[in-house]
């Protein structure tokens, strides 16, 4: 389970900054739910030896009225969900009372603190650290989030008790490993319902897997003889507990599902409009690279009118996702639900199919003959040759020259190009390109003596005439 590491302190103190640098995004807003979470933003960490879940929080200035009680309260959920909370404080401002009300909060509900004293890029880091020791946060760590000063230590040091092996044990009996799917979506989407009708409620089985209360739960059955592993984020209930209808919703547990799936099934109410909430968590899903099978359920309830409608808003809201495969179903009846195993096996199998640098390279040159890419200053672009980089999801590594002034019109082209001649349906493609050194880039050609006194003699028959 990946841990989740939560930033908090008094506004201004450079919580942003952090972030964008530990989840290595151009702005602070990675994940952001609008209404539901408000203040809380989320992310994941790619800054430090293992992978986590980072959530930045708003500033608490210190009151308890109006918006700055909600900025507590998100702020103390926050601590809540949370393994680790690093308490930012501002080094050249020195301690304030703002910061005592974040420490004492934080002594209160985090699980374990750390104490990041910002903004100490030139500083020496005992005086800029030496006033916040009576916070009772443990030793200060001065930092700069803007310069990257220490970051990598802090963090070093933060998830050392979270770095495990992550080497698969293999299976003695040489099983064909059991397909992970995570189920996704707001509350009330209709998610537990479509896993016990997936599941066969003649047959639940639950698995709660120990851990907090925020864990998801993983759910293993077989159908057709084939193995899988539903890990569901809002709970799946016993069978005296089916017919629950409140969910409580923790981004916390989509994205953890997100990182164990192989596969993941975003669930929309085809009776509402997509939600901001809908387009975010898919977008995480996306940009974690999951093969996806898009669900809209309640589907049977809808006129002809409202169906239409539902299609548009899927083109107009996810544009992102005409890869992946879109069903509609009724979990709460059954229709369609048959249809989606076999939909999160192709996704799979696309996701992790293998390709061979000839069957690419080949691939490659025809559409480059179908459409060359465009002039740069005069000179073509040239993609020389393409080969596999990584699976699930699929890398496609192409090498040539200029490459990085490829435009992305080209780049969703050659794509597309890759994706019907491989048949990558439901898994995001991944382009990397590497442009060729010029061995003869800032040297200047140098002549022999021979072309040296040819070159001479042609200058001065030039004078002559």
């Amino acid at each position: 389970m990946l841990p989740v590491i939560a930033l908090i302190g008094r506004p201004n103190v450079g919580k942003s900054t952090l972030f964008n640098r530990l989840t290595r995004s151009r702005d602070a807003i990675v994940a952001d739910f609008p209404g539901l979470t408000r203040d809380r933003q989320y992310g994941f960490g790619k800054l430090g030896p293992c992978p986590y879940i980072v959530v930045d929080t708003g500033g608490v200035a210190g009151g308890e009225e109006g918006i700055e009680e909600l900025m507590v309260e998100q702020t103390i959920r926050a601590l809540k969900e949370a393994d680790v909370a690093i308490v930012m404080v501002d080094g050249r401002s020195g301690r304030t009372s703002a910061d005592e009300h974040v420490a004492a909060l934080a002594r209160k509900y985090a699980k374990s603190t750390w104490l990041a004293v910002n903004k100490a890029e030139g500083l020496d880091q005992d005086v800029a650290s030496g006033e916040f020791h009576s916070l009772g946060l443990g030793e200060p760590v001065a930092i700069s989030a803007a310069h990257g000063d220490r970051i990598g230590s802090l963090m070093d040091e933060v998830l050392l008790p979270f770095v495990t092996d992550d080497e698969e044990i293999a299976d003695d009996d040489g099983n064909e490993k059991p397909l992970s799917i995570a189920v996704i979506g707001r509350p009330n989407v209709g998610k537990s319902t479509l896993i016990n009708r997936l599941i066969g409620e003649d047959r639940l089985v639950v698995f709660d897997q120990p851990g907090t209360t925020r864990d998801s739960v993983s759910v293993p059955f077989e159908r057709d003889g084939k193995k899988y592993i539903l890990i569901d984020t809002a709970g799946v209930r016993r069978k005296s507990r089916v017919h629950e209808t409140v969910e409580k919703f923790s981004i916390v547990k989509a994205l953890q599902a997100m990182e164990r799936a192989s596969v993941v099934i975003p669930v929309l109410d085809a009776s509402e409009n997509v939600t901001d909430q809908d387009v975010s968590l898919i977008g995480l899903a996306v940009e974690r690279g999951r093969a996806l099978v898009v669900v809209a359920n309640k589907w049977d309830g809808l006129s002809a009118d409202q169906r239409r409608h539902v299609k548009e808003d899927l083109e107009r809201k996810l544009p992102f996702l005409d890869f992946a495969e879109r069903m509609t179903i009724s979990a709460l009846h059954g229709t369609a639900v048959g249809d989606l195993l076999p939909a999160a096996e192709r996704a799979y199998r696309a996701a992790t199919r293998d390709m061979s640098t000839t069957e690419l390279t080949g691939e490659l040159e025809r559409a480059v003959i179908a459409h060359a890419p465009p002039l740069v200053r005069g000179r073509r672009i040239r993609l020389r040759y393409a080969h596999q980089g990584g699976r699930n999801p699929p890398v496609i590594v192409i090498h040539g020259n200029q490459t990085d002034l490829l435009p992305e019109a080209y780049r969703r082209y050659l794509i597309n190009r890759f994706r019907k001649a491989f048949r990558l349906k439901g898994t995001p493609v991944r382009l990397v390109f590497k442009t060729s050194d010029n061995p003869f880039k800032g040297r200047r050609n140098k002549l022999t003596p021979r072309q040296e006194r040819s070159r001479d003699r042609l200058i001065k028959r030039a004078k002559r005439k």
